[in-house]
């Protein structure tokens, strides 16, 4: 009986006994330390070494996130037909291990082999990631689903504000071959870590269906499924969204609010401090509100937020605004992963996952590629009403799942008379 309540309520003390939480939780500290200290003082190193060359420090942005519309849905597959333990601790493995030839070749001189090292763990990321999301399936209750997503999500933004100072921190003080070395210890902390997890499961059957037949049972299963569908709109226009906004927060500061540019960081720390508070706001909301119902309050004041900051000439509306938008990330983070959690199958998770997420990514970058384009034509308040009216429109895109899950109410209802 005992047992019973403690999945119908949930709550830390039941969260932090679960040994899967535990060890995705401690991983994703090392790994998000490793993360920050790699995006930081490889940026730093290379903007050194090549006097701020524009294309050198774009091609680390590329290395970071073109594996995400390249891998992200063959890592899915893969993370279906693998044991998403082994694969995890393999990803860290290897992770570090790139990171070690790549320190071998710094001390020899060949500086360029920087970029492999964001290459590889990007790369490898898209494995490990949609296999973590598997075991919170596999090990955690439904019921304590919304909350850890919600711990991982309030880590990840705490990172979000530290992680740029440690990064920094790190290669000034020791430079790059020590900023090196801490990465590649932080993917093997992880590993260790790792092996603490519940064994995988044996697998019964070995698969009889190829790679490309797993994927196209993925995509048609996506396709099949009307919830999906709605996600795919909401991610893609929240995508969307955030990509016309991301990389115009310098022309609010100067252009807009009329300050210098080193205002820009105190809007950062807004936003940032937003996103902390946001992550611990969900995860008080978890225990009483649906996923549903959690995502559609981010969309609405996210869209709110987004048309106030791009509206107002006020600086302190502006700074409240931007708080507001931060605060909205981890809600609707934490909303979308809890919803592909709680409706994907099992063996279905990592390809939803590796569909949905390009999505997103996708919307944001063709975004954030035309915002160069619309800047010359349009003054800065219509680009944010343009990316408000794109929230919106996520929210009409999920309103829809309300009605489903009165559906699936009313079914087990009628299943348990």
């Amino acid at each position: 009986m005992s047992n019973h309540t403690q999945v119908k309520s949930p709550n830390m003390k039941s969260l932090f006994a679960n040994r899967v939480v535990q060890s995705i939780l401690l991983s994703g500290l090392f790994l998000q330390l490793g993360i920050w200290v790699r995006n930081f003082a490889i940026l730093l190193f290379v903007t050194e070494q090549t006097n701020k060359d524009p294309f050198a420090l774009s091609l680390i942005y590329v290395a970071e996130f073109a594996p995400i519309f390249l891998f992200s849905f063959v890592g899915g597959t893969f993370a279906d037909r693998w044991r998403p333990k082994r694969t995890m601790v393999l990803c860290d493995v290897l992770s570090a291990l790139s990171v070690f030839i790549v320190l071998l070749a710094l001390v020899f001189g060949g500086w360029k082999a920087i970029f492999f090292a964001t290459l590889v763990s990007s790369i490898l990321s898209q494995f490990s990631q949609p296999s973590g999301m598997k075991l919170f399936k596999l090990h955690v209750p439904e019921s304590l689903m919304q909350l850890g997503m919600s711990m991982y999500q309030t880590m990840n933004a705490v990172f979000m504000i530290l992680g740029p100072m440690i990064g920094t921190l790190i290669y000034y003080r020791f430079g790059i071959n020590t900023a090196v070395a801490i990465m590649g210890i932080c993917f093997l902390l992880s590993a260790a870590v790792l092996t603490f997890l519940p064994p995988d499961r044996k697998v019964e059957a070995r698969s009889t269906t190829n790679l490309s037949q797993e994927m196209k049972m993925g995509f048609q299963y996506v396709i099949s499924n009307r919830i999906f569908l709605f996600m795919g709109g909401f991610f893609l226009a929240a995508g969307m969204g955030l990509g016309l906004i991301n990389p115009l927060g310098i022309f609010v500061v100067t252009d807009h609010l009329g300050l210098t540019p080193e205002y820009l960081q105190w809007f950062t720390a807004v936003n940032g401090i937003g996103m902390i508070l946001g992550g611990v706001v969900a995860m008080i909301l978890s225990r009483k509100t649906t996923p549903q119902s959690m995502l559609l309050v981010g969309f609405i004041f996210s869209a709110v937020s987004v048309a106030t900051v791009g509206s107002v000439k006020l600086v302190w509306l502006a700074l409240m605004a931007q708080f507001i938008s931060g605060l909205m990330v981890p809600l609707i983070h934490i909303a979308c992963n809890t919803l592909v959690l709680n409706n994907a199958e099992e063996v279905f998770v990592g390809r939803v996952n590796g569909i949905l997420n390009p999505l997103f990514m996708g919307g944001m970058v063709m975004n954030m590629s035309l915002v160069g384009v619309l800047k010359e034509q349009l003054s800065l308040t219509p680009i944010f009403l343009i990316a408000s009216g794109l929230f919106v429109i996520g929210a009409f895109a999920m309103l829809p799942m309300f009605r489903m899950k009165q559906v699936k109410q009313m079914k087990v209802a009628k299943m348990h008379h």
